[in-house]
């Protein structure tokens, strides 16, 4: 995995799609629409989402996207590591690569809505050793027990 590279992304790249497409099914097959908080692949670029993706020999592996929510603030968006890939440091490498861009934006706080069931455990990790903290819902988000919000400090 050592020829990993971070690629900025379109929402309407055949394979970038895709891996939206497949990350939008999973959310909505895990949670109840009122309760789930993931973007449509085609709103994604109305939101003004930065997407930043990860291939190897060209291939994706993963999608990330980040959205300012104030002036120095970011909300990680549509995290998805492709099924093949998983287990393999994708996911760890595409937060850190979305922090950065999140720096490098001026940003100094980012936060995420993620799942609390135990299907989202391992994002909760990751995000965790990462710095994350639980915090209390921020933005337009309300409290559901359905929902783990978390933020960290850049």
């Amino acid at each position: 995995m050592d020829t990993l590279e971070v690629t900025s992304e379109q929402p309407d790249t055949a394979d970038v799609r895709a891996l939206l497409e497949r990350h939008f099914a999973l959310m909505r097959s895990l949670s109840p629409a009122e309760s789930c908080h993931v973007m449509a692949p085609e709103t994604l670029l109305d939101a003004g989402a930065t997407l930043l993706g990860l291939r190897e020999a060209g291939v994706l592996l993963g999608v990330g996207a980040l959205t300012r929510i104030g002036d120095d603030a970011g909300e990680l968006k549509s995290m998805h590591t492709a099924q093949e890939a998983r287990g393999k440091g994708v996911a760890r490498r595409l937060l850190q690569a979305l922090m950065q861009e999140a720096r490098d934006q001026g940003m100094s706080r980012i936060s995420l809505e993620t799942g609390s069931a135990a299907e989202f455990q391992a994002a909760r990790n990751l995000y965790a050793a990462e710095g994350f903290e639980t915090c209390a819902p921020f933005g337009d988000y309300q409290l559901d027990p359905l929902s783990a919000f978390m933020t960290r400090t850049l």
